[in-house]
């Protein structure tokens, strides 16, 4: 073998290798539809955690308005038993 005959042996083994590991157009297309796939999966799931973190505030403003009520309950139940108590103390007093 001249050295011409080797070096183009050597030229073609060398663009074999490089193309044998790169990736194809198809390879790429299917690739960045995978991407696009997920980018849009993410964006989703970032708008279900946006709605549900909207939900979950609004439990809590809910749940705090009823904590409200309830303590407002309580403490009209309490003044009303003080109420009856003082009324019972004077009927017994006369």
């Amino acid at each position: 073998m001249n050295k011409q005959n080797a070096l183009t042996v050597s030229a073609l083994l060398g663009v074999c290798a490089i193309l044998s590991g790169c990736a194809t157009t198809g390879d790429f297309n299917a690739l960045k539809a995978r991407v696009d796939a997920l980018e849009a999966n993410v964006s989703a799931a970032q708008s279900d955690a946006a709605a549900a973190h909207a939900a979950a505030n609004d439990a809590v403003n809910t749940a705090n308005r009823a904590m409200d009520k309830a303590n407002e309950a309580n403490a009209r139940s309490i003044e009303t038993e003080t109420k009856i108590d003082r009324m019972f103390k004077r009927a017994m007093h006369k």
